[in-house]
């Protein structure tokens, strides 16, 4: 039979050895709430912990701890995250939306985005419209001034044969109403 001697050193002989401290580890949110006994591999554990047992309420109340195990057990390790974060919401949303759950949120989400696309054409075809506007009030803007420094007499011969006409001459009557051209060059928004 081996034998091994130990020699303990002289500083180590006057005191005891140290004994290992005890570790105690807190079951997990899963094992907690269904009352068994958490095992060291327990599938629960690492998605599960236990400063968050509502997480595991939730997910327990729609799927039940049975098909959560079954799930996890089928996915691979790097996938199981995302499962368990998957089936929490969808049980967050089936206990808000017992009739539709996730459904009901991305179908309400859907028409939201819907929504706010027709607000956004309609709000370019409204910048649009506007720039047109601007664009047109420029024209007409230029044709008074030009009008108002070069005017042409009404009685020369000149003004009365068609290629003399000026072709950007326009009524605009209808355009401008009671303004002068100082109140042009204000801003429209205030």
């Amino acid at each position: 039979m081996n034998t091994i001697e130990v020699t303990l050193s002289p500083s180590s002989s006057s005191s005891p050895p140290p004994q290992p401290t005890p570790v105690i580890v807190s079951p997990c949110a899963a094992c907690k709430i269904l009352r068994r006994r958490c095992v060291e591999k327990c599938v629960l554990a690492p998605y599960f912990p236990p400063t968050d047992p509502l997480k595991f309420t939730i997910a327990h109340r729609v799927f039940g701890a049975s098909n959560i195990i079954k799930f996890l057990q089928e996915l691979p390790e790097s996938q199981r995250a995302d499962a368990v974060s998957s089936m929490v919401y969808e049980a967050n949303a089936r206990l808000r939306d017992p009739v539709y759950g996730c459904a009901g949120a991305i179908c309400q989400l859907q028409n939201q985005v819907s929504e706010l696309q027709a607000q956004l054409a309609k709000t370019q075809a409204e910048v649009v419209s506007m720039k047109c506007q601007h664009t047109n009030l420029l024209a007409l803007i230029c044709m008074k001034v030009t009008n108002q420094q070069f005017p042409v007499p009404n009685d020369s011969p000149e003004s009365q044969s068609p290629e003399h006409l000026n072709p950007f001459q326009v009524n605009d009557a209808c355009f401008i109403d009671d303004i002068s051209l100082g109140s042009l060059w204000e801003p429209l928004w205030t």
